[in-house]
């Protein structure tokens, strides 16, 4: 809860609790919390009133008219009537339970607060929409409409003065954020209200900041979200790896991710629905993995370009695209395999809790990290088959990690903003949860990109149940 709210909050129980203080005092307590109470109630509704406040304005008002009016009654000259304590007893419980909900809520759905990256680097982003004049729009009929995707790149940066404005989550304003917060909710089921946090957050990379002196050239890698997904949904994890030195590059991939604002300001709403039938969902996830694995392809190409400088821009000359990895988060995960096997440019692979798609999977040089979940009776009883069928197609060591206390959601921001529910996202907490996902990653990461010597079995092991697949 933010400063204000808790004025807000203490203002509500003083007021409810000023009737049990002494006598002599009672006026002067009820005074000054009404006084506190309305003097922050009207602030919060000026500056965003967020729905988590809603029980404890309920119970502030309930409460309001009993503590006034032995006030009210003793100024006009009539004797205060205040009723007998059992009478009012109920009422206090009622009133300080209808508060209590508002920082139950409010620790349930809270506005995200990201963990500061652990590296030597500030962070920088920015973000860039680019055409591929080769790939028709499949999911539109003009013959003239190009596959066009949003990318947005984390890059170590130099540090930025202390008032900098922190980049805002989940788009580059917060009308962007809103729309694609509220597409997120429509897309998950979710009623909006319940995530308008969301929104209201920042992370800690600073738009366009300028990027940092040393590091030389930055392995890249390269991020697709999860079936409906946004660019942005892991960006504590983009941001935590920047801070390490790589140039992370996430995509949004449109009438895919729930919603895509473009640079002209119309938004792309997903056209993804499921089904009903297994197959013909099965059918469909192989088709859009197919499309993200080519966008990533697009994507490492554009990058290659924007280091040469045939696309201006500030990272020229600063990315390693001889050293790049593909990752993805479920549907994302799969299209990264894809997109490794069809494209030897890329050196590895990460899968967050994907599984594969590729019907036609052959072998391929690149090693793999796969994390996954834990595995329970609920979880698909193909993936692990799957999965592990193109783990041993590798001609590299490659590795499958479960983690323990980890669900599907775990990988991605949502613990950081979700109610900590563990067959949502996993029992690892709001802390753990991010930090566990980014220190087996970069452990891989530091291993195949930058061949940094080390027992990273004996790394990953400490994480998990670790599985590891020789060629």
């Amino acid at each position: 809860m933010s400063p204000l709210e808790c004025l807000v909050l203490l203002g509500a129980t003083v007021l409810v609790g000023a009737r049990w203080t002494a006598p002599a005092a009672r006026p002067r307590v009820t005074i000054a919390a009404v006084t506190l109470f309305t003097l922050s109630a009207i602030v919060l509704s000026v500056v965003g009133l967020r729905w988590q406040m809603l029980p404890v304005l309920a119970g502030a008002a309930f409460a309001l008219p009993f503590a006034l009016s032995p006030l009210l009654r003793h100024r006009g000259g009539r004797p205060a009537r205040r009723a007998r304590w059992w009478l009012a007893l109920p009422g206090s419980v009622a009133c300080l339970g209808l508060i209590a909900m508002s920082p139950m809520a409010a620790w349930a759905f809270p506005v995200p607060v990201f963990p500061a990256p652990s590296g030597d680097f500030a962070v920088g982003t920015r973000v860039v929409q680019w055409t591929d004049p080769l790939r028709h729009e499949t999911a539109t009929s003009d013959p003239q409409d190009r596959r066009t995707v949003v990318v947005q790149l984390w890059y170590p940066a130099q540090r930025s003065p202390a008032g900098a404005q922190r980049a805002q989550y989940l788009g580059r304003t917060q009308s962007e954020a809103r729309i694609v917060s509220d597409a997120l909710a429509r897309y998950t089921g979710l009623p909006g209200f319940l995530v308008d946090g969301v929104p209201r957050a920042h992370s800690h990379a600073v738009f366009d900041a300028p990027v940092a002196d040393g590091g030389g050239r930055f392995p890249v890698v390269l991020f697709s979200p999860g079936l409906g997904g946004v660019r942005t949904q892991n960006t504590a994890w983009a941001e935590e790896l920047a801070s390490h030195g790589y140039a992370v590059v996430a995509f949004d991939h449109p009438y895919d991710s729930a919603a895509v604002v473009l640079a002209d300001g119309r938004t792309i709403n997903t056209r993804i629905t499921p089904t009903g039938n297994d197959d013909e969902d099965d059918r469909r996830a192989v088709e859009t993995t197919r499309i993200r694995a080519a966008d990533l392809s697009f994507g490492l190409t554009q990058l290659g370009r924007l280091d040469r400088g045939e696309i201006p821009g500030p990272l020229t000359g600063r990315l390693d695209t001889g050293r790049v990895a593909v990752t993805g988060h479920s549907l994302g995960g799969a299209a990264a395999l894809q997109a490794a096997r069809q494209d030897r440019r890329f050196a590895a692979v990460i899968d967050l809790d994907g599984s594969p798609r590729d019907p036609g999977a052959t072998s391929y040089p690149q090693p793999v990290l796969g994390l996954t979940q834990a595995v329970t009776p609920e979880t698909d009883p193909r993936y692990l088959p799957r999965l592990t069928k193109v783990l041993e197609l590798s001609t590299a060591t490659s590795y499958r990690l479960t983690v323990p206390g980890a669900a599907h959601l775990t990988f991605m921001d949502a613990p950081l903003y979700l109610p900590p529910v563990p067959s949502m996202v996993g029992s690892l907490g709001r802390t753990e949860s991010p930090r566990v996902v980014a220190a087996t990653t970069r452990a891989f990461l530091d291993s195949t990109l930058r061949r940094e010597p080390g027992p990273l079995a004996d790394v990953l092991s400490a994480y998990g149940d670790l599985g590891v697949h020789h060629p």
